[in-house]
């Protein structure tokens, strides 16, 4: 991932190139510790022994900038990120970098968990104007809030090369610049508005199932699975769409497609077949190589997404895969205050990537007895060079009982050992740290109450009920306010504004819950939190994420897209819809009318939107 920071900008905005270019001066010392220290965002907390003088983002940050006359820096990431680590551990840690940093700009270390509407308007124009984007992500701002030049992870000589050269340009031209940076962000929203679709009619209900599955099968990889031709995502709600349009017309040859992706995602290297859970994704198109951060909203999404599977697809096994999942998420992300915690890092206690997952052959020799080997070699593909530095990681292979006649067991002796086996190397990987980030954000919880409750509905287990039930008493005492939402809580009592999303998937986990526990109150307090929604995130001029994102020209959008969560618009008008409340269903028309033409012209970008157009023609 190197930085490109002004190869599109001169390609569309051409006097914004000019923010990387000469040299500069000599280089302050560094002073001192900065102000993370204690920060209740275990992101946070890590980068506060770093020589950046990093502070969190608040309306303190544009004061200063403005105050002093300094660009400001944002970099934004979470605690699970491999590749955050990998710059702090580079860059941020680096004395020279640090000097840069703090002579010339104003730094922030933005959790992105905590601030999502922010982190995506800000990912939004890395992707417009230097290509892919992601974590750590790095975007310079001026004074008064518009995005310059922005940038993901660079190895440390790149990176202080921009640093030099922004700095250089900034001390020479400020006032030049910030005008670009206005001038290039009102040219941006113009050209939003010019490439808003103008359809000459509406596609019929028929029409936009079929594009739906068009374009799905067209980005979609017919003998691997997924989507993309790099890196794979689960991408549940766009796999949850396709499932309710093959439910409602069987097509042979999605069905297909649905079934190999699922299985690869459920068989290989995205899922953890020792302890359960899935990672957050995988760097290849053959789901073999996982970023191995384990993620609270994936196993949420995931569980009714396998349930689902399995009935329309008809395959049993998928539910096995729902129902571990679940057992993951109660035993490992179950949280100090009675919600469910954010991720589980990709680094392990020892900062080895993957640490906690793999097995180096030495190890298997020392814990496991020869016949044991032998069958998880088969099992798990556990043969030949580990695939990583730090050791093997399980795939499914043939089943016990499947490899048994290639070893010469019987099928009972190969179920005792894999059994044996596997209790042994869960006992050596519970002897390993693996850091936890223990925030307990609002709308993720509320994904999992969605999750309890169809676990509850699928397998009748009271486990799933009784874990409901205390998930919901926790989401309404510890991040309901009377008209208020907090998005983030910890065992400190600490909290934290919420953003649309939050209010969102609270409102659907309450709603969820209410059916399958029979509890009108439940459903009750769904509908308040829509309300809430509407009042809060929606505007003459469409939906915002954030109600005060605090930085100017942050544009409202008549469609969120789904990515690997939900849209929470699509969320909110399909609540509404299903509430009854005559003002709710005629606000959510109205809604769904307007962003119709956006929606049919990407109806896969727009999965979740584009299910409730089949439903509600034009809204009507």
């Amino acid at each position: 991932m190197s930085p490109r920071p002004t190869g599109l900008l001169r390609a569309r905005w051409p006097w914004l190139a000019t923010l990387a270019v000469s040299l500069l001066a000599p280089l302050p010392s560094v002073e001192g510790a900065n102000a993370l220290a204690g920060n209740p965002s275990p992101y946070l907390a890590m980068h506060a022994d770093d020589p950046v003088d990093w502070r969190d983002w608040g309306p303190q940050v544009l004061a200063q900038a403005r105050a002093e006359g300094k660009p400001i820096l944002i970099s934004s990431g979470y605690f699970a990120c491999h590749w955050c680590h990998v710059m702090q551990r580079e860059s941020y840690q680096n004395a020279e970098i640090a000097a840069l940093i703090n002579q010339h700009f104003v730094p922030v270390k933005l959790d992105r968990e905590l601030h999502p509407a922010l982190d995506a308007y800000l990912i939004g124009f890395v992707q417009r104007t230097a290509g892919p984007a992601g974590w750590p992500l790095n975007v310079f701002l001026s004074p008064e809030g518009y995005p310059m030049v922005g940038l993901t992870y660079a190895p440390r000589a790149q990176f202080q090369g921009l640093l030099e050269r922004l700095a250089r340009t900034w001390a020479r031209e400020p006032a030049e610049l910030s005008d670009l940076a206005r001038r290039a962000a009102a040219e941006r929203a113009a050209e939003d508005r010019e490439d808003a679709p103008a359809l000459a009619r509406l596609p019929s209900a028929a029409e936009l199932a079929r594009a739906l599955v068009r374009q799905a099968l067209l980005i979609g990889d017919e003998l691997a699975g997924g989507f993309g031709h790099q890196s794979r995502f689960p991408m549940a709600p766009n796999l949850m769409a396709l499932l309710e349009l093959q439910a409602r017309e069987p097509d042979a040859v999605l069905g297909d497609f649905l079934a190999v992706t699922l299985d690869a995602m459920a068989r290989k290297g995205l899922r953890d077949h020792l302890g359960g859970g899935f990672f957050r994704y995988t760097v290849d198109p053959d789901w073999a190589t996982p970023h191995f951060e384990k993620m609270l909203y994936d196993q949420a999404l995931l569980v009714p997404l396998y349930l689902r599977a399995a009935e329309v697809l008809g395959h049993p096994e998928y539910r096995d895969v729902a129902r571990e999942t679940l057992d993951f998420m109660l035993r490992e992300l179950t949280g100090p205050s009675g919600g469910f915690i954010a991720s589980l890092s990709a680094l392990d206690g020892e900062g080895e990537e993957g640490g906690y997952y793999l097995w180096r052959p030495e190890e298997l020799e020392r814990l496991l007895d020869e016949p044991e080997r032998r069958l998880l070699a088969e099992v798990w593909r556990l043969q030949g060079a580990p695939r990583f530095a730090a050791g093997h990681l399980p795939i499914l292979g043939p089943s016990p009982s499947e490899a048994a006649g290639r070893l010469g067991l019987g099928a009972e002796e190969a179920e005792r050992l894999f059994d044996s086996a596997r209790v042994k190397l869960l006992g050596a990987r519970a002897l390993r740290t693996l850091p936890r980030d223990d925030k307990e954000l609002a709308g993720w919880n509320g994904l999992a109450l969605s999750a309890l409750a169809a676990g509850a509905r699928a397998f009748g287990d009271a486990r799933y009920r009784e874990a409901a039930g205390r998930l919901a008493d926790f989401l309404r005492e510890r991040l309901m306010r009377d008209d208020q939402v907090l998005r983030a809580t910890d065992k400190q009592g600490w909290t934290v504004a919420a953003a649309l999303e939050d209010y969102a998937y609270l409102a659907q986990g309450l709603w969820d819950w209410g059916q399958v526990g029979g509890s009108e109150a439940e459903r009750a307090r769904a509908l308040p939190l829509v309300d809430l929604a509407w009042s809060r995130f929606h505007g003459e001029d469409g939906w915002r994420l954030d109600a005060d994102s605090l930085l100017p020209g942050v544009p409202a959008e008549v469609a969120l897209r789904d990515s690997p969560l939900p849209s929470p618009v699509a969320v909110v008008i399909a609540l509404a819809l299903a509430g009854g409340d005559p003002g709710q269903v005629e606000r959510a028309r109205a809604a769904l009318a307007r962003s119709a033409p956006v929606v049919a012209a990407n109806p896969f970008g727009f999965a979740g939107q584009t299910l409730l157009l089949l439903a509600h023609p034009t809204g009507n």
